[in-house]
């Protein structure tokens, strides 16, 4: 079953749930992540801002938070890209 929810005005994204482990852990992804989201991680690791990673893609700053904190379950932005490092989704560059 997918749920809806507003990132923002004019956008919505689906999500389907997935559990997954990370060391002991559980976090549940709501879907594994695109391309886009992996560059929004990505750019969160190197220090980006949400405000400087919206206009770096040209998206909505709520959006940001939406691929990061809400996708990963994540509690900020420092433990999603702990998630992202645990899960192979970035590498250390």
């Amino acid at each position: 079953m997918s749920h809806a929810s507003a990132a923002c005005p004019g956008q919505v994204f689906y999500e389907s749930p997935e559990n997954v482990s990370l060391h002991g852990g559980t976090h549940e992804f709501k879907s594994w992540l695109s391309p886009r989201e992996i560059s929004v991680l990505r750019l969160i690791r190197d220090s980006y801002r949400n405000k400087q990673v919206a206009q770096h893609l040209g998206i909505c700053e709520t959006t940001v938070n939406f691929h990061i904190v809400e996708k990963l379950q994540a509690n900020d932005r420092t433990h999603a890209v702990t998630i992202g490092f645990r899960r192979g989704l970035l590498e250390l560059e």
